[in-house]
């Protein structure tokens, strides 16, 4: 097995157990080591630090498996991750992924660094699974891992969407297609007792953002004789929880016409009121300053972008469109009004989100708390370790 020395006083992180090992902090590096390869990491004198997949385009240049000198890393080991990835599904009463469910048919199973499996992410879909392959260690082993959910799920159906920019970063291109059974166009699902249908090949992320299920459920209790403004809607789950939840009406925003149109048909699968709802494709910046200049008002705002900073580089340029859509938000809310607001920016902290928002209200000159704090679904879970898997930050506001 290759090794890797690590620098002097950089072992801090592994000692700590975070999981990855940029390149600056490698002292010896040597060529020949193949993409997704696992390698010893070892301190100067030799003391073993961990077992990880080595990874040569990128900044993070190694991910680690394991911690322990008497894991190795072979077919037995992933069993073991995939296996102990699902028991914790089941035993906490998230899903439980190998029977159906009444009101939840969809799950993450699998949140790579999280659940000990870097760069692995597996959704299942009721009788479907749909995987990424997002660094070079699993894409080393992708066939062994698609062989193993096969195996341990009983689900035939498995689509790979590794199409995320990410894989860029690590020297792998781009890649989506079936990789066991077959897919069809649409598939649907139940989440909250609503049912959805879904584009699992080329919908966003895996399909369906399955990190805000309780967010969304949140939204359906806060919904009730409210008029409410969607925006970013995407396939209007928030709008379809909130109209559940005895809204008196909606406004649905999205920029994307099918997304949009899906967003119709989801409605109409669940038989809720239509009239109730109207549905914009258009620009939200755009709209809700449209909105504010027409002095339209609003009991309920949700607003849950997409990624405006990809990294901490970008925080400066994503803060600026947070305060926008937030501080126009604040000023469409009527007294009493709630905002739920969400950021899923890696590169926007908690800390920097609360500020955002506050500079909003501050500039939107209304005064508001926050009532709650949110976070992505326990699906999705955030190792102690591995603070960078807390990325969906969420807050509820109540203006005064």
């Amino acid at each position: 097995m290759s090794v890797l020395v690590i620098k002097h006083n950089r072992e801090k992180s592994l000692l700590q157990h975070h999981p990855w090992v940029f390149s600056g902090s490698i002292e010896q590096e040597r060529d020949g080591i193949l993409s997704g390869q696992t390698v010893e990491l070892v301190t100067r004198d030799g003391t073993f630090l961990a077992r990880a997949a080595y990874s040569p385009h990128s900044q993070i240049r190694a991910r680690v498996w394991t911690f322990s000198e008497d894991e190795n890393i072979d077919i037995d080991f992933f069993r073991q991750r995939i296996k102990a990835s699902l028991s914790i599904r089941e035993r906490l009463s998230f899903f439980n992924p190998l029977t159906s469910s009444k009101d939840r048919t969809a799950c993450r199973l699998i949140h790579g660094e999280s659940d000990n499996i870097p760069g692995l992410i597996v959704d299942q879909y009721a009788d479907y699974l749909v995987v990424q392959f997002l660094s070079a260690g699993v894409e080393f082993w992708k066939n062994t891992i698609i062989d193993l959910l096969v195996d341990i799920t009983g689900i035939q159906n498995i689509y790979n969407r590794s199409d995320a920019d990410i894989r860029g970063l690590e020297g792998l291109p781009i890649e989506s297609g079936l990789a066991h059974g077959k897919i069809p166009e649409n598939v649907s699902i139940i989440e909250n007792g609503l049912s959805y249908k879904l584009n699992l090949m080329e919908g966003q992320k895996t399909g369906f953002y399955l990190d805000q299920s309780k967010n969304r459920k949140r939204v359906m209790e806060l919904a009730e004789n409210c008029d409410v403004l969607d925006c970013f809607s995407y396939t209007g789950g928030f709008s379809m929880n909130a109209l559940s939840g005895g809204a008196k009406s909606i406004v649905t925003i999205e920029a994307s016409g099918e997304s949009l149109s899906t967003a119709k048909d989801n409605f109409q699968i669940n038989d809720l009121p239509l009239e109730k709802v109207d549905f914009i494709e258009g620009d939200v910046f755009q709209l809700l300053r449209k909105f504010r200049d027409s002095r339209r008002s609003f009991d309920l705002i949700i607003l849950d972008p997409p990624k405006f900073a990809q990294s901490a580089s970008q925080a400066g340029s994503a803060s600026r469109g947070y305060k926008d859509i937030n501080l126009l938000a604040f000023k469409l809310l009527r007294p009493g009004g709630i905002l739920v607001t969400f950021s899923c920016s890696g590169g926007i902290s908690a800390e920097l989100f609360q500020k955002i928002i506050a500079g909003a209200a501050l500039d939107a000159n209304v005064r508001a708390e926050i009532v709650e704090r949110l976070v992505q679904s326990g699906d999705h879970p955030v190792s102690l370790n591995f603070p960078e898997g807390n990325y969906l930050k969420g807050l509820i506001c109540i203006k005064d």
